[in-house]
């Protein structure tokens, strides 16, 4: 299972306490958090927001189909990125900032070209990423792909 720490812990070596219904996390004796047991499946993930930093909690407004509906303003191409790159994740928020990036690449270089990109990228892959989408628009484009 995976348990949120406050954002300025990550990394840090830990102490747990588990009792059958709390998880206690401390660092250096102090308790720094705590969460309900999570039981089930493996792989559950128990997140507060307040352990985030400020900058990652603007995207818990965020759902993803916010992201494809944007996607979809582009076009066909963009949208089927967005998606695979959502489905990447064991967890479709993880997925957030990439496809915020994505889709800001449409300001820095134009929808269209953004879109001719990610036409491209999914010509070699079924799941293009955005570090290949921002790869494809930053090289210098051959005459067949004119992005």
């Amino acid at each position: 299972m995976n348990y949120s720490v406050p954002y300025e812990y990550i990394k840090q070596k830990v102490d747990v306490r588990l009792t059958k219904s709390i998880v206690e996390v401390f660092y250096k004796n102090m308790r720094i958090c705590s969460h309900k047991r999570l039981y089930g499946h493996k792989g559950q993930y128990s997140t507060v927001e307040a352990h985030m930093p400020e900058n990652h909690q603007k995207y818990l407004k965020w759902d993803g189909n916010r992201f494809i509906e944007w996607a979809k303003s582009i076009g066909p191409n963009t949208t089927i990125t967005v998606k695979s790159i959502l489905a990447s994740y064991k967890v479709e928020q993880q997925g957030y900032k990439a496809c915020m990036g994505l889709l800001k690449l449409g300001d820095k270089y134009s929808v269209s070209r953004l879109e001719a990109a990610c036409e491209k990228a999914l010509y070699y892959t079924p799941h293009p990423s955005y570090k290949s989408i921002k790869n494809i628009l930053q090289e210098r484009y051959s005459l067949k792909w004119r992005l």
